[in-house]
This record gives C-alpha cells, structure tokens and sequence, in this order.
C-alpha cells in the first residue's frame, strides 16, 4: 500500500509540473503579447520602449539562452544570438521571427473576444496580436532553446537566431542590419527557415490529415505610386474631368486588367504532391498538369486564396486627394501593391501598369524593393529536416511544399543562405489563418505546444 501510495505521488507530482510548464509556455505567450511592440508607417509613432521591455522580459523568461548562447542587440531593438557547435564541418543554420506587430485597425477594437493587447489564455487558447504573427515565433523557438539548454543538449554545428524589430515595415532596421552583421562574422548558412508556411487542420482537398505547407518561394512585393494632376478651384464650376475622376478611372482599368496566371514550379509540386492523398478525378488532374494545367489554372483563379498562388496579384490599397468639400482638388493620389509570382519583375510590373494607364496626367513612381529569395529545394537537407520534424510531432502529416503569397524578412538573407525556407509548426484551421493582421487573433495552446516540439526537432536534427 505505502509503495502505490508514493508512486501515486510521484506520478501527481510529475503531472502537475508538466501542466505547470504547459501553462508556463502558454502564459509566457501571453505575456508577450502584451508588450505593444507595434511597428508604424510612421516610425516616429513607434513606442521604443516597449521593445526594450520586451527585452528585458525575454532575458527573464530565459535565462539559460540568454547566459548560454551569445548574445547581440543589432540596432537597439533586434536580437542575433548564436549558439556555437561543438565543431562540424557543416555550414550553420539560421532560424528567424520577428519581434514586431502589425496596429489594430482604428474602430475594431470591439470587435475582439478579448482586448488586442491584453495576451488572455482562456478556453484552450491564447488570444492576442503576434499569436499568429510572430510573437509565436519568437517565443516557441526560445522556448525550444531554454528546453534543450536544460536537458544538456549541444548542437555540433552552430545555430543562429535572428529577431528582428521592423518586419512588418519592410525590415531595412531590423533583418537588414542583422544581416550585415552575419556577413561581418563571414557566416554563410545551408539553410534557414522563417515565418509563413504552417499546417492546416481543414485543408479542402485532403480529409482527415493536417497538410504541412513548406513555403520553398514568396511572392514578391512592390508597391507604385499614381499622381493625377490637373484643373482644380471652386466646386461650383468644376473641370469636365476632375482628378479624382482621372485617376479613379485608371484605378478601375488596373483592377479590371489582372495579371496573367500560370502555374509556377513551387505550386505544381504542392498540387503533385497533393494528388496521391485525393480522390479521382482531382488525383488524376494534379498529377497530369502538362496536360491539365489550363483547366487548374481557371479553377484556382475563381477563389481569392488559390488565385494568389498563380498570378502577379493588383490591390489597390491608398486614394488621397482634397482638402475640402468645396475645392475641386488639382491632385490625387493612390497607391497600388502588388504581389509578385517568381519570375515576375517590378520592370515587368511598371510597363504593364504604364500601358494599362494610359494617361499622360498621370505619373507612375515606385520605391525600390529588394529581390525575393530565389526557390528553395524542395529535394534538399533543409527541406527534408523540416519535413521530419513536422512527422515526429503529426505523423499523418501531409508534407507539400508551397508558396506564400505574403513578404517576409528572408529577402535581406538571400546572400548569405543557400536555401531559405518559411515554416513554423503551427496548426490552424483556414478560418482562423485569417486573424493574421485582422481581428481575433488567437492560437490554441495545443497547437502552440505542438509548434515549439516542432522547433526542437528541428534545431536538433539539423544541428547533428
């Protein structure tokens, strides 16, 4: 009796200090979610502050990376750290998330289950800006990192970490100058895996298996500026056509006139390596694309989601112009964003853009953007690491590789990596993806736990 009533005990014992840590994990999100660490257009609205707090918090949280691992701030408000191997002959990897968040929209702050900022774990969840994106990088890669430290583990070739502070705003501060820094260490990467790809519990073509998606490309990212001058004054006699007229009407001619489509290399192995987990006719479709390629195409283009993955996308996205009600303005100005397939250039983008306009009153200008990172192998070590990792934590995975549609800070590592990859082992439903920089952003903590055991089978089976 006094033996099972002391095993009794310590199997309690043992219970409650793993819930103890898996609420641990989940708060410790939480709390990071509270820090407003929110990167504005306008940097001179940036709160600092809050970065150098949420400084302070992680060295707290984690004591042994940050006494362990060697340590930099990049830029104030970015963090490198590099955990040396034991000597491999290997190239170091490099893993990266960002410290930043994108604002709430003004007027939708109601609208959310709890406050944006407050980092609530309730009812199986954590609930909060940067839950999706990317507090939940940072947090579950350290969290990683704290565990393994704890266990003794040592990685035989060196793994980097690298936080940047300004990814949401493009980066130049934050992933751009971690970057020097790596090229002044005369670092160079095999590979590197940052935010975007994930897997999704609902994915409509697979039934009963989460599908693993392996961003190997992104989607460029350009923006162009349209000015239309012309007559202004007194609302009373107004210009036959006004520039608000002009421009709107080449507004309506660029939405109008989309971007061919075309099934890019990335995509076409996400749909074959889809086809053998579908039914018929789709198994047959995707595994003929030299064939069946046009009736996919025209398919795809008919969902907003899945025409992302074939075409340059057109968003309009900014119309300024007036200062009164009663003033015909002389200028108006829009700016349009568009989302680039590999292959496609921002040359290509402006004289499509130019001829479509038409319109000798109306200048086009754009700030230059840095190249997106070239397609990754998708056959390779690195791809091949993230894909068993991902089998060790859901072993009915389905592994594809992919294509994100949105921009990431892997652009600034292009030189310095040989394959750059997009993955955190999150598990979402479609409905809830879309919470990412919209409202009621929330992960479930299982999903989360899940991640940061994704994490630590990556960084040990690519460090070995």
């Amino acid at each position: 009796m006094i033996r099972v009533i002391i095993s009794t005990l310590i199997f309690l014992s043992v219970s409650f200090q793993v819930q103890l840590a898996t609420a641990s994990s989940a708060e410790n999100l939480g709390q990071a979610i509270r820090y407003r660490t929110v990167s504005e257009q306008d940097t001179s609205k940036i709160d600092y502050t809050q970065f150098s707090q949420f400084h302070e918090f992680l060295r707290a949280t984690y004591p042994r990376v940050f006494a362990q691992l060697e340590v930099e701030k990049i830029n104030q408000h970015s963090l490198l750290l590099r955990w040396p191997g034991s000597g491999s002959p290997d190239l170091p990897i490099l893993f990266t998330a960002h410290i930043d968040v994108v604002p709430i929209e003004p007027g939708t702050e109601g609208d959310w289950t709890y406050p944006a900022f407050e980092g609530v774990v309730a009812d199986g969840k954590i609930y909060g800006r940067g839950s999706l994106d990317d507090k939940v990088g940072v947090i579950g890669l350290l969290e990683a990192v704290e565990q393994l430290l704890e266990e003794g583990f040592a990685p035989r070739r060196t793994v980097v970490f690298a936080f940047g502070h300004d990814e949401e705003i493009g980066g130049n501060e934050g992933a751009s100058a971690i970057a020097q820094r790596l090229r002044e260490l005369d670092l160079h990467f095999e590979w590197m895996v940052d935010e975007g790809g994930l897997l999704l519990s609902d994915y409509p073509l697979v039934k009963d298996k989460p599908v693993a998606m392996i961003n190997v490309a992104e989607k460029g990212y350009f923006t162009i500026t349209l000015v239309a001058t012309g007559e202004g004054g007194h609302s009373s006699t107004p210009p036959t056509l006004s520039t608000i007229g002009r421009l709107s009407a080449a507004l309506h001619r660029i939405e109008q006139t989309p971007f061919p489509s075309r099934l890019v290399g990335p995509v076409k192995a996400m749909l074959e390596a889809i086809a053998p987990h579908t039914g018929q006719p789709t198994q047959f479709i995707f595994s003929h694309l030299w064939l069946t390629g046009p009736v996919v195409e025209y398919q795809m283009s008919k969902d907003r989601l899945t025409n992302a993955y074939i075409r340059t996308t057109t968003a309009l996205t900014m119309f300024n112009a007036g200062v009164k009600e009663n003033v015909v303005p002389q200028r108006a100005q829009a700016k349009v964003n568009f989302r680039l397939l590999p292959g496609d250039t921002p040359d290509y983008v402006v004289a499509t853009i130019t001829d479509i306009v038409d319109d000798e009153n109306i200048a086009i200008s754009y700030d230059p953007w840095s190249a997106a990172a070239p397609v990754a192998d998708y056959t390779g070590s690195g791809f091949a690491v993230i894909a068993n990792a991902t089998k060790a934590v859901y072993p009915d995975a389905v592994i594809v590789p992919s294509l994100l549609s949105g921009a990431t800070d892997t652009r600034h590592y292009i030189d310095l990596v040989d394959n750059l990859y997009r993955y955190h082992g999150m598990l979402l439903a479609t409905s809830q993806a879309k919470g990412v920089h919209g409202t009621d952003e929330f992960i479930d903590v299982e999903s989360f736990k899940a991640s940061i055991k994704i994490a630590r089978q990556m960084i040990q089976l690519g460090s070995q």
